[in-house]
């Protein structure tokens, strides 16, 4: 992804460790700061160095007084761990500590605080917008279609995995269009039973069968006007589907155990996670209704083929569950972005809010949530584990136990750093480590190899 220069507040007594990659102010006195944060916007702080007649919890306070939601990274190369907690709680984005990669730390924060800008400024310019978080290629074409079909009538059907958010896809296409403010109706086809479902969807008139105790207005009636969602589509009955197709040719129908017709003014969205293709070959689905259904196709993309918008992604999950549970917020700093950004997501966007709240659950009153509160690549080792290495092989005389495991340790480092293009932050993402717990192996492994 490509974006136009950070723009940087630099707080220091001195140049060093700037990036010529940034667009940067400095500030070497207190007041000089906040002055310019007051006049100016700005995508991250950097409090480098101490400058005269202010502490660094007082600049950092202000910092954040003066311009709400800009991330500030505090460098502070002898910062205790009580240190760190203390500048994390008074509002500081992350701590950079000795040896720290500062160019990574502030272009991962100028990259987060930019996407939730975006996505603030689209929401109010489009309030359909808030359903769909991110701001990745795959993401914005779906916005795309979403803003050119939203105000028609078009039957769409959304397809993509379990937990990508299609249903957050037919939310918002029901509110880009002038039926927002009437009822969107939502069916899931597979939680009924077949001699059910007929019933749920048309309705029935009092006596049609055993049970039927008295008259019901269908999702269809209820939806007239509106948008009624089918999820799961892919599950419904054959017979269902012959009456589902008559509905959206004729936009009308009878009651179960009523010969009276019944007309409605329906958009209908339909959502699987299933190949209907597939299931035409096998005699499952109608070709025809798969026609019907598929005006306007919209794919959801995985989560894994847009790990650019985690970051955003994580935030919101974050401020929507602590808003609930009416507890502070909590922030990620960069090692447990890259690590999260380093995992495959099989089970979607939904796995990482349930990640994500579990991790909130179990970190009790802790202000920051590190890479070991998310057991993503606990899970990777047991599937590692369940093969059998052959790299490994004790012989009858024995070996070194400690420069075995140094050799394979060493390899699994240099493959993550390999991988992660010699950034350590995201190496240590990888690996499920702190920053500074990969920055120390690395370091021992040195002095043993001297």
């Amino acid at each position: 992804m490509t974006h136009e220069r950070p723009k940087i507040l630099w707080i220091a007594t001195t140049a060093e460790n700037m990036s010529p990659d940034w667009a940067a102010e400095t500030a070497v006195s207190g007041s000089e700061a906040i002055r310019h944060l007051r006049n100016s916007f700005f995508d991250v702080v950097v409090i480098h160095t101490a400058v005269p007649e202010w502490s660094t919890d007082e600049l950092l306070e202000e910092s954040v007084r003066a311009q709400a939601g800009v991330p500030v990274l505090v460098c502070d190369a002898g910062a205790s761990v009580a240190d760190a907690v203390r500048y994390i709680r008074l509002g500081a984005h992350d701590v950079a500590g000795p040896g720290a990669d500062i160019v990574s730390l502030v272009e991962s924060a100028a990259e987060i605080r930019r996407g939730q800008i975006a996505a603030r400024s689209v929401q109010r310019d489009s309030p359909w917008r808030k359903f769909l978080v991110g701001s990745s290629r795959a993401m914005l074409r779906t916005v795309e279609v979403i803003r050119l079909v939203g105000g028609r009538r078009s039957t769409v059907l959304i397809t993509g995995e379990t937990g990508t958010g299609k249903e957050m896809v037919a939310r918002a296409l029901h509110m880009a269009g002038p039926r927002a403010n009437l009822p969107m109706v939502a069916v899931n086809c597979n939680a009924l039973p077949e001699n059910l479902l007929e019933a749920e969807l048309f309705g029935h008139v009092k006596g049609a069968f055993t049970g039927a105790i008295q008259h019901r207005v269908g999702r269809f009636e209820q939806a007239n006007r509106g948008t009624l969602f089918l999820d799961e589509v892919g599950d419904l009955p054959l017979d269902i589907q012959t009456k589902l197709l008559r509905v959206l040719q004729e936009r009308e129908f009878q009651r179960v155990g009523s010969s009276e017709t019944i007309r409605v003014d329906v958009r209908v969205i339909a959502a699987t996670n299933r190949d209907l293709v597939e299931l035409i070959r096998a005699g499952q689905f109608r070709e025809d209704l798969y026609y019907r259904l598929n005006v306007v196709p919209i794919s959801t993309p995985p989560l894994r083929e847009r790990l650019e918008d985690i970051p955003v992604l994580a935030h919101h999950f974050i401020e929507k569950i602590c808003r609930v549970e009416s507890i502070s917020l909590r922030r990620l700093p960069p090692e447990t972005l890259a690590h999260l950004s380093s995992y495959s997501w099989p089970g979607n966007v939904r796995q990482l809010e349930n990640m994500i709240e579990r991790a909130l659950a179990l970190s009790g009153d802790r202000e920051v949530l590190y890479p070991s509160d998310f057991a993503l690549a606990s899970s990777a080792a047991r599937k590692i584990a369940a093969q059998p290495d052959s790299s490994v092989d004790v012989p009858d005389t024995g070996l070194d136990f400690d420069q075995t495991v140094g050799r394979i340790e060493r390899q699994i480092l240099e493959q993550a750093l390999q991988k992660a293009g010699g950034n350590k932050t995201a190496a240590a993402g990888m690996l499920g480590l702190k920053r500074t717990t990969l920055a120390a192996k690395l370091k021992n492994l040195e002095a043993s190899a001297g």
